[in-house]
């Protein structure tokens, strides 16, 4: 008997969450990765680009949260290109009536934080506020892990050897969509 009813709650937890991975009170932790490429003729090259970030939903389909940026650029004998940066990020998802594929949706990402972009082989530098904008789209593999791909317009002004950078680039992510303490409470009351 208990076997069945662990496996009821788990069916039942699994079936709520689907609907309700991005619902008020849930968090969303995962990273994206960008242009990684590891050169093998020489001289041998290395690029890229880790952004981890958390973020909190307060509302239905909208999250604040925080982000994190590393991306390394190495080629053998000319030194690192290190771009970094920290800040803070949005997101808007489509309501669930626009969902165009059945286990995805789209949204909005924005971000603004302290970012820097320094190259050793030139020797040119941006450091400053750094922020960027763009579409991206989730498909949840399960109820609770989503792939993403993200277009996203990012810019950096500031101090340096130049004063304004910019760039786009595409993002792929693996996010998983945690179910906050309100939304636990309500699926174990749901169970009983």
């Amino acid at each position: 008997m208990k076997k069945i009813t662990l496996a009821a709650i788990a069916i039942l937890g699994l079936v709520f969450s689907a609907n309700a991975q991005i619902q008020k009170g849930n968090v969303l932790i995962g990273s994206d990765l960008a242009n990684l490429q590891l050169g093998l003729s020489k001289p041998t090259s290395f690029t890229g680009t880790i952004m981890p970030k958390a973020a909190w939903f307060i509302k239905d389909n909208v999250a604040l949260g925080g982000y994190g940026s590393f991306s390394v650029a190495t080629l053998k004998g000319n030194g690192s290109d290190i771009t970094y940066g920290i800040g803070a990020l949005g997101r808007v998802y489509s309501g669930a009536g626009t969902e165009i594929v059945r286990h995805g949706r789209f949204f909005g990402e924005a971000n603004i934080g302290i970012e820097g972009q320094n190259y050793s082989a030139t020797g040119g530098s941006t450091n400053g506020l750094g922020f960027g904008v763009g579409p991206g789209f989730a498909y949840f593999i399960t109820p609770s892990i989503g792939l993403e791909t993200l277009l996203k317009y990012n810019g950096i002004v500031g101090f340096g050897s130049s004063p304004y950078a910019n760039n786009v680039n595409l993002q792929f992510g693996f996010q998983v969509y945690l179910p906050g303490r309100a939304t636990a409470r309500k699926v174990i009351r749901d169970v009983k």
